[in-house]
């Protein structure tokens, strides 16, 4: 299929063949018909593609805060690695799609195959969408109307939160898109509204739909004109739907407010405020978050647990499908505002010089999406289809790391799967893949395939392993390599009855700092004590990392890492487990917590994983004491051997191990040969992870049996 996304990195903007998506749990599988290009926000992604590193840079600066501070504790060269990454990954454009359903995912009940539908989808002539971010659409309202659902949801969101009573006189701030619609909807709710704007075809079109519009290019002072317009008494409140960097239109907005006035703000400007203009008028200022409450919630969006109606009256969904009864009811009327109607592949008549544009809205068709849905897409022929890899997942981790270390190793993934498939083909296409696509089975019926890397989510892995086990694949899957027990054993059983082996990505024990301490222990090393602390930082409670269903929390997710680089120092497999958690009552999937580990040989471990440390200090440190010998490796960059004879000091720059770990594994997918950990091992440590947490809940020593 075709999708228009943003090269971040060259700011071209292009049309690109993907494979199209497959349709997911609780969602709906789209055929598009159209989409809007809302030509304010995405002039601006289209800008900011086009903009320089430096003006990148001055656009976002608690980004370069970030960099700055990975620099501190990773260095420079892994922090540029990791920004240019960033950057080479596209972006995809539009979320106002209408289409039809032409797949239903499992779980969904509003929806069936035929059904007309409005979306936050992409510009794509297939989208998949959650439940809850789609709409029917009435039979009154054409598909054209239709794709203002989304952007006038979000004028429809501020409105709800300036909660207007009849009457009232009200500014709207910026006669784009929103701002019309906005206008308009202010107005069937029985207001009076004043717009300002500085384009006259804005203008004009808002005083045809009754609005007291303004273009103040023919100058004139805003604040003066409101005070004519409200008998010197001031506005009952402003909406500013304009995206300016000036500091000014906060400031008008204020004066132009009668006392205990209200603001919205949905667009983008400066926000220097005057305390004084606030105090004085005990204004208030709230910013509008896009279509509604649901909005970046995942529980609500991506799991489809609706908010209940008592409670929060107006969802996203509910939005929409507000705003698709004001059109089919007359009370909207959004056929003024398209400017033009483009046909797909025509998409540059409105991207060239989006800059220049004076469009109120422009229409993609999709009329010739006559094709059905391909979900694998021939990328590169070099490789002549002899690759014998083929990769699940293609996230910031496989672009960084995966990919780079197996092409320096002189091997090509055959196939790069992802869900989407649009990051699927940006990977095929730099990494010289021969496929990408969006159905991993496709890799799994391919007997060429011998070997499987899954780098998908956690709550994904055991079932790929499985299926790819099943399919008759070796596996390398990333950490965790699954989220229960009862996983686990499924996986073991199914890779002992098919004779191959998995892998999971516990890179530490491949890096040159824990050889060197392996070395230097001897193949005798004796009981030893091993300290390991991972700084880990701060992830906001949200993310799905903390989700014990998919991300498992960061225990099983990361400390699983400490286990593996223990079993390994120690040569020996985890007998018992114990954790304990910052807090009087520590959830399960906590990310502050001590790891008390017994081995068969008598060592014993602790894994500090703290989340709550400054991220100046540095992020990894291993401590082993045996035989009156001490190793401190600090962050994978320098390690120190104290009462060792000969060890000398290793000084790298970072290097956790994942070049020779994937250095192995080509070897691996080229020759065959033993796994690169024993099976036992990565079983053993998958289990001790999971019994952590089991330990945590119980207050007590676990065994690991």
């Amino acid at each position: 299929m075709k999708q228009i996304i943003q090269d971040l990195k060259s700011g071209e903007t292009i049309l690109e063949e993907v494979p199209a998506p497959v349709v997911r749990s609780g969602s709906v599988l789209i055929k598009t018909t159209k989409s809007l290009v809302s030509l304010g926000t995405e002039r601006m992604l289209v800008e900011f593609g086009k903009a320089n590193l430096i003006a990148k840079a001055r656009q976002q600066p608690d980004k370069v805060k970030m960099v700055l501070d990975k620099i501190k504790t990773d260095g420079l060269m892994p922090t540029l690695e990791t920004v240019f990454n960033k950057l080479n990954q596209p972006l995809p454009l539009g979320y106002c799609n209408v289409g039809e359903v032409v797949a239903v995912g499992r779980g969904v009940k509003e929806f069936k195959v035929g059904d007309r539908v409005a979306s936050n989808g992409n510009h794509a002539e297939y989208v998949c969408i959650p439940e809850n971010l789609v709409a029917n659409i009435p039979d009154q309202v054409s598909d054209s109307e239709a794709a203002f659902t989304v952007i006038g949801a979000i004028g429809l969101q501020s409105i709800r939160l300036f909660n207007p009573t009849m009457g009232e006189k009200v500014v709207v701030i910026g006669l784009g898109l929103i701002g019309l619609i906005t206008a308009e909807l202010l107005m069937a709710n029985g207001c009076d509204v004043i717009g300002f704007d500085f384009d006259q075809t804005k203008v004009g079109l808002a005083k045809k739909k009754g609005v007291h519009a303004v273009n103040l290019a023919k100058g004139g002072d805003p604040v003066k004109i409101t005070a004519d317009l409200t008998n010197d008494v001031g506005a009952d409140g402003v909406i500013i739907t304009a995206s300016n960097k000036s500091n000014d239109i906060i400031s008008n907005a204020a004066n132009m407010c009668r006392k205990r006035g209200r603001i919205i703000l949905v667009g983008v400007i400066g926000l220097n405020i005057s305390r004084a203009d606030f105090y004085e008028k005990e204004l208030s200022f709230q910013v509008s978050c896009s279509y509604g409450p649901g909005r970046y919630d995942d529980d609500y969006e991506q799991k489809g647990h609706d908010y209940p109606l008592p409670y929060v009256r107006w969802t996203e969904k509910r939005n929409f499908e507000t705003v698709l009864g004001a059109i089919a009811n007359k009370k909207l009327d959004v056929t003024p505002l398209i400017t033009e109607e483009i046909p797909l592949p025509d998409y540059q008549k409105i991207y060239a010089d989006m800059g220049a544009s004076r469009s109120i809205a422009s229409i993609l068709s999709y009329d010739d999406n006559k094709n059905e849905p391909l979900r694998k897409v021939k990328v590169n022929t070099a490789n002549g289809d002899a690759g014998a890899l083929g990769v699940i997942g293609a996230g910031n981790f496989t672009n960084a790391m995966i990919l780079p270390a197996l092409k320096k190793n002189g091997v090509n993934a055959k196939y790069i799967a992802s869900s989407g498939g649009l990051s699927a083909k940006t990977l095929a296409s730099k990494f010289q893949a021969n496929y990408a696509t969006s159905d991993y089975n496709e890799i799994l019926k391919d007997e060429d395939v011998k070997l499987v890397l899954i780098t998908t989510r956690h709550n994904m892995h055991a079932s790929m392993t499985l299926d790819s086990l099943e399919a008759g694949k070796h596996v390398f899957v990333e950490k965790p390599l699954a989220l229960s027990l009862d996983e686990i054993e499924a996986i073991s059983a199914k890779a002992i009855e098919k004779s191959l082996s998995v892998v999971v990505g516990f890179n530490r024990r491949f890096s040159p700092h824990i050889v060197k301490i392996k070395k230097a222990l001897g193949e005798n090393g004796g009981s030893m004590n091993i300290v390991a602390t991972m700084n880990a930082g701060f992830i906001p409670p949200e993310v799905w990392v903390h989700d014990m269903k998919v991300g498992g929390g960061r225990i099983i997710g990361e400390a699983c890492h400490y286990i593996d680089l223990m079993v390994y120092l120690t040569g020996s497999r985890v007998t018992s487990v114990c954790m304990n958690s910052m807090g009087k009552n520590p959830e399960e999937n906590t990310d502050n917590a001590s790891i008390l580990i017994k081995f068969e040989s008598g060592a014993i471990g602790t894994i500090n994983y703290f989340s709550n440390g400054s991220k100046s200090y540095s992020k990894e440190r291993i401590e082993v004491y045996s035989q009156e010998r001490t190793f401190i490796c600090d962050n994978f960059r320098i390690t120190k051997g104290y009462g060792a004879s000969g060890f000398g000091k290793l000084k790298t720059k970072q290097d956790k191990g994942h070049v020779e770990q994937f250095k192995q594994l080509s070897e691996f997918a080229k020759n065959g040969g033993s796994p690169i950990i024993p099976f036992d091992e990565v079983i053993n440590v998958s289990k001790s992870t999971i019994l952590a947490i089991e330990s945590l809940k119980s207050g007590q020593w676990v065994n690991v049996v």
